[in-house]
């Protein structure tokens, strides 16, 4: 059900770092929730998490690395914490065959979470069952004026670039630089280039050169495959005028 080729592999790779990164108590605890479909039991693990397996921030080998790339290609889980990598994983585990409970249930969740569990579960986007069904969640969350909510959808983060429409994708990008996010830990900016971005992009460097403000070097780069190179130069002088698309 997830939107990924290997959903088994997946879960047993994020099993497999959460063993090593929390206490054998707390990973029994967790097993127990391993293949539930209660809601009640789903909504009781998710909230008391960080008691069970604390905050430490996760340690994730090389190979593990590597292999996560392969079986989920843009997602990094690297500086998580125990609490938020094993909130992810109970998410992944629930497979209630519902459709709209399935959908309620984890509405629900986004709907009462405070400041961390949001992060889990913008987080968990890219493995939650029917990734249609998440595209408004998502462009709510960017919406959020809370950094770490907009870094869990930005950072590592494959669901955006797969499943959001050009509007809401470009609206991310902006964000991204509007807010300084690091703009190149979004995944997908090669893909989903596109010339009304390019555009979007020129009119906030043009704003941020009338207030005297630098631009971000990664925005040029999302630009130059729309401008020819002399008027991408030109923009780079802070010169906006006579502005034509290349391409």
């Amino acid at each position: 059900m997830i939107n990924v080729e290997r959903p088994e592999e997946l879960k047993a790779l994020i099993a497999e770092i959460i063993a090593a990164n929390i206490s054998a108590e707390a990973w029994n605890w967790l097993n127990t929730y391993a293949s539930t479909n209660s809601v009640s039991t789903l909504n009781i693990a998710f909230g008391i998490m960080p008691r069970k397996t604390g905050k430490a921030i996760i340690r994730i080998s090389t190979g593990q690395q590597a292999l996560l790339q392969i079986i989920r290609p843009g997602l990094l889980v690297d500086n998580w914490t125990a609490d938020r990598l094993c909130r992810v994983w109970v998410l992944s585990q629930f497979n209630e065959p519902d459709k709209d409970k399935y959908f309620h249930t984890i509405e629900n969740l986004f709907s009462v979470a405070e400041m961390n569990e949001e992060v889990a579960l913008y987080s968990a986007l890219p493995l939650l069952n029917h990734p249609e069904m998440w595209v408004n969640r998502c462009a709510q969350g960017i919406r959020s004026n809370i950094g770490v909510v907009l870094e869990a959808i930005m950072y590592g983060n494959p669901y955006p670039v797969e499943n959001l429409a050009e509007a809401a994708w470009n609206q991310m990008v902006l964000k991204a630089f509007f807010t300084e996010k690091q703009v190149d830990k979004l995944y997908g900016l090669d893909d989903r280039a596109n010339k009304e971005l390019a555009r979007i992009l020129i009119d906030y460097a043009s704003e941020r050169h009338a207030a005297g403000r630098e631009v971000n070097a990664m925005l040029w780069y999302l630009v130059e495959k729309f401008v020819n190179p002399e008027e991408l130069s030109s923009m780079k002088q802070g010169k906006f005028h006579r502005i034509e698309f290349s391409k």
